[in-house]
Formats: C-alpha cells, sequence, structure tokens
C-alpha cells in the first residue's frame, strides 16, 4: 500500500499554530470575565477574614419606639453599627435618623418603600434606590453606599442596579429573626452559636433585641471579637 505523505511550508504552520493560540487565549479570557462578572452578580453574606470582626446591621422601616434605647445599649458599650433606613421611615423620623448619624453609626439604603425588589426590573429597582437616597441625602448630608434589599430579596436587575449607581449589596450570615418575636433567649443562642469571623448580624428594633443585645455585646466581646459597622468590616 502506497502512503502519500505532504509537507505543509513552515510560515503556513506558525501561522496555523498562531490561530491556535489566538483560538484558546480568547476562550480563556470570556472564561475568565463572566466569572468575574458573576462573581460581582452576588450580593455580600459574609468577609472572609482573620481578624475577630463582626458586623452588626439592624434595618429600619419601623419599631422606632425601640430605636433610643438600642443607641443608648451601643452608646454604653461604645459600639458602632450599620442602620439600613427605610425612605418612607425616613421622612417621618428625620430626627431619629440624624440622631443614628450624630452617634456615628453608619448609615445605608434600605429602598424607599419596602418594596419586593426581585419583582421589579432595572430601572424600578433604580428609582426605589435613588429616591431613598435623596431622602437620605436630605436628613444626614452624605450618600449612602450600602443597599440592604428588604426581605433579603433581589434579582440580578436588583444588582445590576445597585452596582451602576455606586452602592455594595449586603444581606446577612445569622439572622436573629427578631421581627418573629422568638425571645431574648432564642437570638441570644443563635448570635453565639454562629458567631465567627466576618460574620453580618441582622437585627431590627425590637423588644426581643433590647433585652439580647447587653447579653451578646458582653459574650463577644469576652471571646476577643470588635463588633463593627459593615463599611469598616469591608475594609
Amino acid at each position: 500500500m502506497k502512503v502519500i505523505s505532504f509537507s505543509i511550508p513552515r510560515y503556513f504552520s506558525k501561522i496555523i499554530l498562531l490561530i491556535i493560540f489566538i483560538t484558546l487565549w480568547t476562550v480563556i479570557k470570556t472564561e475568565v470575565f463572566w466569572y468575574k462578572d458573576t462573581e460581582t452578580l452576588n450580593p455580600i453574606y459574609e468577609l472572609n477574614t482573620e481578624k475577630k470582626m463582626i458586623a452588626f446591621t439592624c434595618n429600619v422601616a419601623w419599631g422606632n419606639e425601640y430605636l433610643p434605647k438600642m443607641l443608648e445599649i451601643f452608646d454604653k458599650n461604645k459600639i458602632k453599627i450599620t442602620f439600613f433606613i427605610e425612605g418612607r421611615w425616613a421622612e417621618k423620623y428625620p430626627e431619629l435618623v440624624k440622631e443614628i448619624k450624630e452617634k456615628g453609626h453608619e448609615i445605608g439604603n434600605h429602598g424607599y418603600s419596602h418594596a419586593h425588589h426581585a419583582k421589579l426590573n432595572l430601572m424600578e429597582n433604580k428609582k426605589e434606590i435613588e429616591k431613598c437616597e435623596q431622602v437620605l441625602i436630605k436628613v444626614t448630608g452624605e450618600k449612602t453606599k450600602l443597599f440592604a434589599p428588604p426581605y433579603g430579596e433581589f434579582s440580578k436587575d436588583t444588582i445590576k442596579a445597585a452596582e451602576e449607581m455606586g452602592y455594595k449589596v449586603i444581606l446577612w450570615s445569622i439572622d436573629t429573626i427578631d421581627w418573629k418575636n422568638p425571645g431574648a433567649n432564642y437570638i441570644i443562642n443563635k448570635v453565639l452559636k454562629n458567631a465567627n469571623n466576618g460574620k453580618i448580624v441582622l437585627m431590627h428594633p425590637t423588644k426581643d433585641i433590647l433585652e439580647a443585645l447587653p447579653v451578646i455585646i458582653e459574650n463577644l466581646k469576652s471571646k476577643g471579637f470588635l463588633i463593627v459597622p459593615v463599611g469598616e468590616l469591608l475594609e
């Protein structure tokens, strides 16, 4: 059997190799950027850190009767946290918003009307965030940088809207579910059992939280944890 062989000119070989290299590089580059884009489409639940830091957050759309006592507890313990404030609530209680700010706490955006952001399109998400932002700027004089969607609900449009507006989307890794009135002991056990570096604790201004906070703070401090606002944890 006769074997037919042929040779490819050297410059053709170089061209073929170049084409293969460019194709592979394009695929790799696309995969890398796809990963980065996907990675940014995620809210922050906690931070991976070796530092013994835990962030406290408080979503505020009601419970104003408990806020003064809550602020008093934080003052007494020299603790600053992040308050995510709803726009409508801020319009009704601007003095409480100012007090939170004056006491050195971080203020975040909680949307204007406590909407279900997962059901909103891109422009509707932006409108909710921007409307709350404008209210908080008017009251505090500062633009917010962190956004906590109500109910913890979000979609890709929510994340995209927030990022395009210069926000980081913040959720939580420890939920006190204080709005269900589970009792102070439940909240204490839930937080202390799950406490770890970089965790984000979600709470609201409630009666159970007021009872639980002193015990939680004392125990976390005794274990060497530093309680901080989310912005400080991100730094």
